[in-house]
């Protein structure tokens, strides 16, 4: 029988050391302290500056000063570019090390921003990282490090089911020093945002090759010609301006051909650097969510009154607030059993580890979240309070990373292979090794709609 993909051999060893590093837990603190000294304060006055403008898709006097005085602070106090694990060009943290300060990052809305570790620049710093060449590095790595510009990831069509990547049909044709792109994306997430100077575009190039070899990724100007920009997609009807999520349209837009990443038919090969990582910052971010809701939903029920009591003495309003810490903390385990799955065994390896946390967390923390709304009553829904914005965002994820049925897929895939040996019909047999239910092709591994937040 072949070993579990949730198990390790080591029952009690390296795979159960989840405590943070001696030497980033001082970064941790660093980071607390600078949230609440320099983040939480400009927050109400940043979004609040922004209420009433007449374009949307603009940022009003004095907005981009107050986050960029923040940001230069965090740039001298060192608290930038943590996201990128075992990197020069970040702090060189563990996968497991990150975690813990993506937690504290998740309960401020600006934190991430501020600390250059936002989604989806995130991803798209590692891919150009890891494989984009010294002229790609300098032209749009450079600027995204020091947090000069922001960019965009577009995968997702809206006449396809993109959950499965492989379905991508917005091509890219050779034609001599250039590639021609025509196709249509919607949900490019921060393409609307006029910092935005890149953008990463999943493509198709080789429509004859194998499944798993047809897609590229290739880098695209935002005010290239051809490239328009038909306006914003809502969630919940809200439109997320400046940022945005953009519905895009391509029309013979033509790209040099240097701009391909990694080579032609290496798009899902490229997914896997992003996709593992940016879940689980996702994850530990929605935790931070919670922890947010959870305070909100305490401080009400200590502080507002019904029928004599306090809230939080009503209707099993206590025992409601044991059972989400409790969620908090399992969920909590899961993900940072999931980040040191990454450093131990790679991204590869982990990837069940990966896919439980996300099938787990985005369900829970939107359950909690709910919780809280309900706990402020009528202004639980409204402007007068972040839960909406927290609601959306988390219910948002378990579309953005990969939907819960692939997560879920994947897990109980690996669960099954573990007792049979040979393939089942209906199984999505050609995927798997049987006999080694790690070894997952990676025709399978970017079938993800993971566009609208990495």
């Amino acid at each position: 029988m072949p070993a579990h993909p949730l198990n390790t051999d080591d029952f009690g060893g390296q795979m159960y050391d989840l405590s943070m590093s001696d030497s980033a837990r001082p970064l941790l603190e660093k980071v607390v302290k600078f949230i609440a000294d320099e983040v939480d304060p400009i927050t109400e006055e940043f979004h609040a500056m922004a209420e009433g403008r007449e374009d949307r898709w603009s940022w009003v006097p004095g907005q981009l000063e107050l986050l960029e005085g923040a940001k230069a602070k965090a740039r001298e106090q060192g608290l930038w570019n943590f996201f990128l694990p075992d990197a020069e060009t970040g702090e060189g943290l563990s996968n497991l090390d990150y975690a813990y300060i993506a937690n504290e990052l998740g309960k401020n809305s600006l934190a991430s921003q501020v600390l250059n570790c936002s989604a989806p620049d995130t991803g798209n710093m590692e891919v150009l990282e890891r494989v984009g060449t010294p002229e790609q590095k300098e032209k749009w790595l450079r600027p995204l490090l020091d947090g000069k510009i922001r960019s965009a990831f577009v995968m997702t069509e809206p006449h396809f089911a993109s959950s499965d990547a492989r379905n991508v049909q917005t091509q890219a044709v050779r034609d001599g020093d250039e590639y021609v792109i025509n196709g249509e994306k919607y949900y490019a997430s921060g393409a609307g945002d006029p910092r935005c100077k890149i953008m990463i575009v999943m493509v198709q190039t080789n429509p004859d090759a194998d499944s798993h070899l047809q897609q590229s990724q290739i880098l695209v100007e935002p005010e290239t010609p051809g490239v328009d920009v038909l306006g914003p997609m809502h969630v919940f009807g809200n439109d997320d301006a400046p940022h945005g999520h953009m519905h895009i349209k391509f029309t013979d837009v033509r790209v040099p051909a240097e701009n391909i990443l990694l080579g032609e038919g290496r798009g899902f090969e490229i997914s896997q650097l992003r996709l593992g990582p940016g879940r689980i910052h996702h994850c530990m971010r929605s935790i931070g969510a919670a922890d947010k809701a959870l305070q909100l939903y305490c401080e009400r029920g200590l502080t507002k009154s019904a029928f004599g009591k306090p809230l939080i003495q009503l209707g099993g309003n206590i025992d409601k607030a044991g059972r989400m810490r409790i969620e908090i903390e399992a969920m909590r385990l899961m993900v940072l059993r999931a980040a040191k799955a990454m450093d131990v065994l790679g991204n590869r390896e982990a990837r069940v580890w990966i896919s439980a946390a996300k099938a787990m967390v985005p369900e829970r923390v939107c359950q909690i979240i709910d919780a809280a709304i309900q706990m402020h009553g009528a202004t639980g829904v409204s402007q007068w309070t972040v839960l909406p914005s927290l609601y959306h965002s988390q219910r948002t994820l378990r579309l953005a990373d990969g939907p819960d049925e692939v997560h879920n897929m994947v897990v109980g895939r690996a669960e099954v292979a573990r007792y049979q040996p040979q393939p089942l019909s209906g199984l999505q047999t050609g995927m798997v090794d049987y006999e080694n239910p790690l070894q997952i092709d990676r025709i399978d591994l970017p079938s993800y709609d993971d566009t609208m937040f990495i």
